[in-house]
């Protein structure tokens, strides 16, 4: 198996434990995290020794990007096993799916490059190299089905990782919150971009629409320092800052502000209406738009097909504005359940719980 970065760490782990549940004496190796380990994986790598984010830092990891390679592929020879498992994190594992077919090994993806938005021309390629494709999200399969590629529905993780977790009261009483009283959330990501580029405009929105009658709280990211968070925080703002319960903070918000990525889909699965906030380099964004054939760039309009939720993006990202359009959801009764009922269907999109289990019995079938 080979997962490259925290989130593949996280959807892996649960089909670890399903694979080990079928059959506690299948061993199971390769790039994974904590996660994975603690189900019963042992690891060749770490993902944190694979985590490289944009082309600079690729690049200058190319020696042991390589030397990963080479190491992996003798392991396959070593212990040729029945199926290599490759999660997400597609620059590495579409090369490695090649090394692996090359030796005559079946290949599973599970949770498919995003070939919807940007290099559709992808998906030929694998026609040969991947023997069962597992998809996340519906409409990824008729994609596939086209170039002939085998491809399952497996559904997404999403939405079994987000059963378990605090009742509000639990989390009121846990985090010192007054369970009678709404709250404003702030979801600013998970990455330093994301923080020193948003956060400061995402907190001034949310302060200026609770105007001191509900509270301002925070979903801080587990590996960012606390004080990347108050060196972006505007004077006098007075907001609840919590860490490890991001999931809680989004379920038992009024409303939500929620950098564009996966936070959009779990906000999406727990039915808090929000708005969208991205912003970038402006030749970033330009390139983007040169290659990013999509409409939406949120994964919860993607999935729902249209715009359900507002997308403020580049200039648009400013507490005039997002306040204003916070306001005019939260204002209209009708808006707000609108959208509460929109998100509900695109949580149903994404299939019910059992992602993990379907996946251990895709690969077993294989």
């Amino acid at each position: 198996m080979i997962a490259g970065e925290a989130s593949g760490d996280l959807h892996g782990a649960g089909v670890v434990r399903e694979l080990k549940k079928r059959n506690p004496s299948m061993e199971i190796f390769g790039i994974g995290g904590d996660k994975m380990q603690k189900e019963g994986m042992t690891l060749t790598y770490h993902v944190r020794e694979m985590s490289f984010m944009g082309f600079i830092e690729v690049v200058k990891h190319l020696p042991l990007i390589r030397s990963v390679e080479r190491t992996l592929e003798q392991l396959l020879l070593l212990k040729k096993p029945d199926v290599v498992v490759l999660i997400d994190y597609p620059g590495f594992n579409l090369r490695f799916a090649g090394i692996a077919k090359k030796h005559g090994i079946k290949v599973a993806y599970y949770i498919s490059p995003q070939v919807w938005a940007w290099k559709k021309g992808r998906v030929k390629k694998m026609h040969g190299l991947i023997d069962k494709m597992l998809v996340v999200f519906p409409f990824e399969v008729p994609i596939y089905e086209k170039e002939n590629v085998p491809v399952q529905f497996v559904g997404h993780p999403l939405v079994e990782e987000m059963q378990d977790g605090m009742t509000q009261t639990q989390f009121s009483k846990r985090y010192e919150l007054d369970p009678e009283k709404k709250f404003i959330a702030v979801v600013p990501g998970s990455r330093k971009q994301e923080i020193e580029n948003l956060f400061s405009v995402m907190v001034r929105s949310a302060v200026a629409l609770a105007q001191d009658e509900k509270d301002v709280v925070v979903a801080v990211a587990p590996d960012l320092p606390m004080e990347l968070y108050t060196i972006n925080l505007p004077p006098d703002a007075r907001v609840k800052f919590i860490r490890h319960a991001t999931h809680e903070v989004m379920k038992y918000a009024e409303f939500a502000f929620v950098t564009s990525g996966t936070a959009t889909l779990e906000t999406a699965c727990v039915g808090t209406p929000m708005i969208v906030v991205y912003k970038t380099s402006a030749i970033t964004y330009w390139i983007a738009r040169l290659v990013v054939k999509i409409k939406n760039i949120s994964l919860v309009n993607i999935v729902a097909g249209r715009t359900i939720v507002p997308e403020m993006i580049q200039s648009d990202v400013t507490v005039e504005s997002l306040t204003a359009e916070a306001r005019m959801i939260i204002n209209s009764p009708e808006r707000y359940n609108g959208i509460k009922n929109e998100l509900n269907i695109v949580r149903q999109k994404l299939g019910g719980i059992g992602a993990s289990a379907n996946v251990a019995e895709a690969i077993l079938a294989l």
